[in-house]
């Protein structure tokens, strides 16, 4: 199946996910009995459809081809040693990246954290099949597109051929209907949903999200919803493209996408439907997303630690909802409050709303965009014992720092009231 969207985050997949890529690549000519190629010529000649995006990531392909070949001498499995102590490592990043700059390519180092700051660059449109390193590269469905993260294998692969390979899956048909109560978003929606489905309840199936709240729901609670289809096992999640999706790619998307809904009579493995006028903000409890309570039911354990953001919660809307609930108040004394816009293009606009005014007057640190605490690399990892809250999608034992540390997964809105209790807190008990 050719694809119209291969996403590469240099930040996202580290640094040493270069040489597995480059590995796979060779093997897979190998296995296909194509001629064999340099990494130059790799360099020079991606078969993809987006491929005019990386054939110039080098005016010196010989050269990046050889600072390729140094880093490969060293012995990457010693993870403690900083990426800059290898040579030529940051020569070579920096040659890719002033590349993605001239073709386009944005990379996570000028303005992006990983996919949530892609998707502002405008590769993407309704009804692409995008694949992207990166697992929750499924948020891509909020915008009607088939999207799904693979591996650094099958990324290879696709580079080498130029299109890649699905089994086309069943589809769950999710309604949604009634109107969201405040403080509720679309975090409490899927984390509903994955609660019912459980971790594998939706495995290498397509969650069709519908129903009268998801037209209603603005485009940041799509994304939101679509992030996190992945936790149910799904292979992808999507809304039908509509006119709120139309509105959010004008002015954003490269060219025009093609909208589609299902067949009147489609047929679907299973419909699930959910009444959510009543629906509370809800929260995951350790150890998985499915592990799911009501705010209300979920007892006021103490905190070292909130985080507000990442490719799940990152968008302007978030924070305006966690500002609300901030403003004229201050965090706890015990807690650390660290607030990830999802992008730079985020970022700007919460300054010049104010928002991070709000944030940085309650005392909140402020963190580029980055995954950070969320896949346990830095800028917040939880020590022993440490409990948090994080707006993030995952809190398995051991993701977010030591393997003793304890996550809860909410919206903004409890992670604001527990920034400001130092307790995980209701927020409409703390707003009245």
């Amino acid at each position: 199946m050719a694809f119209t969207t291969v996403l590469f985050d240099l930040d996202g997949t580290l640094i040493d996910s270069i040489q597995l890529i480059l590995d796979s690549y060779h093997h897979t000519l190998a296995v296909h009995r194509l001629p064999a190629r340099t990494d130059a010529e790799w360099l020079a000649g991606l078969g993809t459809p987006l491929s005019v995006q990386f054939r110039q990531w080098s005016e010196d392909p010989d050269r990046l081809a050889q600072l390729i070949a140094t880093y490969r001498q060293y012995n990457l499995s010693n993870h403690d040693t900083m990426v800059t102590a290898y040579p030529g490592v940051v020569e070579m990043v920096g040659v890719i990246r002033r590349a993605g700059l001239r073709t386009g390519l944005v990379t996570s180092k000028n303005r992006t954290g990983a996919l949530r700051g892609l998707r502002h660059v405008g590769l993407e449109a309704a009804m692409d099949l995008v694949i992207g390193a990166d697992s929750h590269t499924c948020t891509y469905g909020a915008l009607g597109a088939f999207s799904t993260g693979v591996g650094s294998t099958d990324m290879a692969a696709a580079w080498v051929l130029g299109e890649t390979w699905f089994r086309v899956p069943e589809t769950i048909r999710v309604m949604f209907r009634g109107r969201l109560a405040e403080w509720v978003g679309g975090k409490d929606l899927i984390l509903r949903l994955v609660a019912d489905l459980g971790e594998e309840g939706a495995r290498y199936k397509a969650l069709e999200f519908t129903g009268e709240t998801i037209e209603a729901l603005p485009m940041f609670g799509r994304f939101t919803v679509c992030n996190m289809a992945i936790e149910s096992g799904a292979k992808t999640g999507i809304i039908p493209a509509d006119e709120v999706t139309r509105d959010y790619l004008d002015g954003r998307a490269a060219r025009n996408g093609v909208y589609y809904r299902s067949d009147p009579d489609a047929r679907y493995a299973r419909t699930v439907e959910y009444d959510v006028s009543g629906l509370e903000p809800l929260v995951a409890c350790p150890y998985s997303p499915a592990n799911v309570k009501p705010v209300s039911q979920v007892e006021p354990l103490p905190v070292d630690q909130v985080v507000l953001g990442s490719c799940t919660n990152g968008r302007v809307e978030d924070f305006r909802v966690a500002a609300a609930i901030l403003k004229s108040r201050v965090v706890h004394p015990r807690v650390r409050l660290i607030a990830i816009p999802g992008s730079q293009a985020v970022f700007r606009q919460l300054l010049s709303e104010g928002i991070i005014g709000v944030l940085a007057e309650a005392g909140a640190t402020i963190s580029p965009p980055t995954c950070g605490p969320c896949i346990g690399g830095h800028m917040g990892v939880l020590g022993p014992g440490e409990r948090g809250l994080f707006t993030t999608n995952r809190n398995f034992k051991g993701r977010n720092g030591h393997p003793t540390s304890e996550v809860y997964l909410s919206g903004p809105a409890v992670a604001a009231a527990t920034a400001v209790t130092g307790r995980i807190t209701d927020p409409r008990v703390l707003m009245g």
